[in-house]
């Protein structure tokens, strides 16, 4: 028993006090109902708005090509590594392991090697399994490897918040948005349980300056540079005709950019809204716009994660309000094969967005992401296409199936779903 003056005790306890409400501040969510008008019609009319709303500004000039899985991706990335002349920027949340860890690594070393300004952005915990020989790798190359939020004691009110986002930039000219991670899941062609799919964009013209000031914006928080200068900010001469907004998420109170954007955009399908989503485990209001544009005629196709998703928990509270979207007309199916990692929105055909986000509250109000809009019908109809692939390896889920879930079944969904903005 150690005895303590009343005096130091009851400091003990403000201190103790004081840290928990600091903590309660940072990590609470404040509840916020999204009202969409009426007179919000259709998609065409709600572009502009869409843009001023989130401060995703439409840019005119670009082209994109799509990169399916890891046999589409990774071979431009790194053949865009070894082209660079002036500066590379990558961004991500996932590097674990793997051979290609290495060869990404070793690629990004040798163009640093060269004399090429090589940056990297890490999270702390989505790269804590990295080997570190890899970052050592880099950094005596020459490589800037810095980390995202680190885990210390000092970030304690904040380690929840992690950069979730995936990009990478070359020469201020080639811009990459992706929900790829750097790991050996992610190679292949999503061809099995241990391959998965992903989706990803490749991006040219002047909304490539978008995508580096999203880059930016993590690497003066975390080391203090502004990197200023055409080196960086080059002049981008129109490259397409495409029309590309880039959005961003960051906790920074209020209402979530992302979840704004989401909502706007669902409300104003006429026709057809397909997602394919990993991690959907929708919110009430996101629940009754689905429902609501069903009921006015909008066909709604869902793909999610069959019985290879990463994590029964997210698997159980998107279950929770499955249901009630399959009873109201959702169309809904789980994938088969793999686990479906790609974070894919497509609007009648002809707005489509692609990037890191989940749509799931923690993606909306706690995790930094970033993905891209691109108005373009031949764009949409190359991932509807994918889409309808990958429907073949797809089950259908219907209402009944979920009617008839057991006891322990509707107990564990509703418990899991009891933590949905931390999953």
């Amino acid at each position: 028993m150690i005895e303590i003056p009343l005096w130091l005790f009851a400091l003990l306890v403000l201190a103790i006090g004081a840290l928990g409400l600091m903590l309660y501040n940072n990590l609470r969510e404040v509840r916020f109902r999204v009202r969409i008008p009426k007179e919000l019609t259709r998609l065409e009319e709600g572009l502009c708005s869409l843009a001023g709303l989130t401060g995703a500004v439409i840019s005119t000039g670009n082209t994109a090509e799509l990169l399916q899985n890891g046999n589409g991706f990774f071979p431009p990335l790194l053949a865009d590594i070894a082209a660079a002349e002036k500066s590379i920027h990558l961004e991500t949340y996932v590097w674990w392991r793997g051979a290609i860890c290495h060869e990404v690594a070793a690629a990004l070393a040798a163009r640093a090697r060269q004399g090429v300004e090589v940056r990297v952005m890490l999270d702390a915990l989505g790269a804590f399994t990295m080997e570190r020989g890899l970052r050592g790798q880099m950094r005596r190359a020459g490589c800037r490897v810095e980390v995202f939020n680190r885990l210390r004691l000092s970030h304690l009110g904040v380690l929840n918040k992690r950069t979730h986002r995936k990009l990478a930039v070359f020469d201020g000219r080639i811009g990459y948005v992706f929900g790829h991670g750097i790991a050996r899941q992610w190679t292949g062609n999503g061809q099995d349980k241990d391959h998965w799919r992903d989706t990803g964009v490749r991006l040219r013209g002047p909304v490539v300056h978008m995508v580096q000031s999203v880059f930016c914006e993590h690497w003066v928080e975390e080391t203090g540079e502004v990197l200023i200068g055409p080196k960086y900010f080059p002049i981008l001469e129109p490259a397409g005709e495409l029309e590309v907004q880039v959005f961003t998420g960051s906790p920074k109170g209020g209402i979530s950019d992302f979840e704004l954007m989401f909502q706007v955009a669902i409300a104003t399908a006429q026709r057809e809204l397909i997602i394919s989503n990993p991690y959907f485990i929708p919110n009430r209001a996101a629940c009754d716009l689905l429902i609501k544009v069903v009921r006015r005629g909008v066909e709604v196709k869902v793909m999610v994660p069959g019985p290879y998703n990463d994590s029964r928990l997210v698997r159980h509270a998107g279950h929770f309000r499955y249901a009630e979207l399959l009873r109201d007309g959702v169309k809904m199916w789980e994938h088969q094969e793999t686990l479906t990692h790609q974070k894919v929105m497509i609007i009648d055909g002809l707005w489509s967005h692609v990037g890191s986000t989940n749509l799931d509250d923690r993606s909306f109000d706690i995790n930094e992401e970033a993905g891209v809009g691109i108005i373009d019908e031949g764009i949409a109809g190359e991932l509807k296409a994918a889409f309808e692939a990958d429907l073949l390896k797809c089950k259908p889920l219907r209402a009944a199936d979920f009617a008839r879930r057991s006891v322990w079944h509707r107990a564990a969904d509703a418990l899991c779903y009891q933590f949905n903005e931390q999953l």
